[in-house]
């Protein structure tokens, strides 16, 4: 489950830096480092080890929960190697090199949409991109709404109540996608400055219209904010379906982008991104500092973000994997998305003549969602938490969701509706070795399956 192979790959990149500095006077030991033995090192490396081992698998195809991707063996090595210097991306002065592979790496996300002219930067992840981006969206349209659906991700909601700004949720339809028609009685109020449109909702996984939201928006003026988080890579994918392919082929009009590289881009945390169409809306980001920008008159990152310390190990880490998995269609990255996809609709394709298991909408990326079969919410919610527990004896790690009834009522409209949710459990299948896994998968779902309802007959 763990790279030891590329580790002496460390060591040599390592020596390979040092001669970038051997001009310098020779020091036994970084000055800033108290001294501190071998064995207490190993000591305490060897504690760390301990404590860790208290989580999930998260690497192994085993583990189908939340959305975790292990890095990519380059990502860490870099990332790594970047921390000998631990330079930081606010300014020039303190991430000269990795200030410059930033502004590669970001115009390659950027390169995803289409854009060629852009103005962006890396963050700490989607909380910190999406309030960037609805932060401008504040500057530009004072005192108007932002509208999200009520499938979008929570920070939204989150992000408008610091900022100030009010806050409207959308309907969303049957299939988990923000609804057009409730959409339009919201833009006729006339006082909505933002709409966020999600390509791959958290839950559900479902993308957004956005071709059609971009054109209501449009006509009132209404920026659009584009939070594809997590679905954004997906835009490579080969096999997309007609209704998701064509929202991201539109995903180049939109206003503003998140893009997490720390999901499907193969990072470690924390590394989000966040990209405008227009660079003018740099200005918003105008300020003076008299003792950070002083070395260049170059742009300083620092100058177009809201964060001030930034790792250059996460620039580095995203750009040294571009270098070996090119962001290009066809490509070795973008087949590794497709295998999700496939595996996504794999697993849904068998739960549908399983027993006792209600997969609710077709995946359109590699989240899938599914109910136990039972008589009421309140009772179908009770036997999905303990199919999840017994999955987990069986090294088997999903996820629960809360669906509310709209997305959930075509798929389980047989089902009493005692109540307005229902909990479900969830797979992100963001491995592309889960496809190998899937049967193992489905074997360990079934005895999980079996001990709950032998439970549930024996009382």
């Amino acid at each position: 489950m763990f790279d030891h192979d590329h580790l002496d790959l460390l060591t040599a990149a390592l020596g390979r830096l040092e001669e970038g500095f051997a001009s310098l006077p020779s020091v036994e030991a970084t000055p800033t480092e108290p001294s501190v033995s071998p064995e207490a090192l190993s000591g305490a490396l060897h504690a760390v080890a301990e404590r860790l081992q208290d989580n999930f698998p998260y690497p192994h195809p085993l583990y189908a929960g939340q959305m975790l991707k292990p890095p990519h063996p380059v990502a860490r090595l870099a990332y790594a190697l970047t921390q000998w210097l631990n330079p930081n991306n606010h300014a020039l002065d303190g991430g000269r090199a990795t200030s410059a592979m930033e502004k590669e790496a970001v115009a390659a996300l950027a390169s995803l949409f289409g854009w060629k002219v852009h103005l962006g930067h890396l963050c700490g992840g989607g909380t910190l991109a999406n309030l960037e981006a609805l932060w401008v969206a504040r500057e530009l349209h004072p005192g108007r709404v932002v509208l999200a659906s009520d499938q979008a991700h929570y920070t939204h909601r989150r992000v408008c109540g610091v900022l100030g700004v009010p806050f409207r949720t959308v309907a969303s339809d049957d299939r988990g996608r923000l609804d057009l028609e409730a959409l339009e009685k919201e833009l006729a109020r006339g006082d909505v400055g933002t709409v966020v449109v999600s390509l791959g909702t958290t839950g559900l996984g479902a993308v957004d219209p956005l071709e059609d939201v971009l054109r209501r928006a449009r006509a009132r003026e209404v920026r659009v904010h584009l939070d594809a988080a997590y679905g954004g890579f997906f835009t490579l994918a080969a096999g997309l379906g007609e209704d998701a392919r064509r929202a991201f082929d539109a995903a180049r009009e939109a206003d503003s982008i998140v893009i997490d590289p720390h999901k499907h881009g193969l990072q470690p945390y924390g590394c989000g991104c966040v990209l405008f169409r227009d660079p003018a809306v740099g200005r918003v980001y105008r300020h003076e500092s008299p003792y950070t920008y002083f070395s260049s008159e170059a742009l300083h990152l620092g100058e177009i973000s809201l964060e001030c310390s930034r790792p250059g190990a996460a620039a580095a880490a995203l750009w040294a994997t571009q270098r070996v998995l090119p962001y290009v269609p066809g490509g070795a990255f973008a087949a590794s998305l497709d295998s999700c996809l496939d595996t996504a609709r794999r697993l849904h394709q068998a739960l549908e003549v399983r027993p006792g298991f209600i997969p609710l909408m077709a995946p359109e990326l590699d989240i899938v969602v599914w109910a136990v079969a039972a008589g009421t919410a309140s009772e179908a919610s009770r036997l999905a938490a303990r199919v999840f527990r017994e999955a987990a004896a069986e090294d088997l790690h999903l996820a629960l969701t809360t669906v509310p009834r709209s997305p959930a009522t075509d798929a389980l409209r047989d089902m009493g509706w005692d109540r307005d949710e229902v909990t479900c459990l969830r797979s992100c299948l963001m491995k592309p070795e889960h496809g190998r896994w899937l049967e193992a998968i489905l074997t360990r779902l079934d005895r999980a399956f079996a001990v709950v309802q032998e439970a549930g007959e024996r009382a």
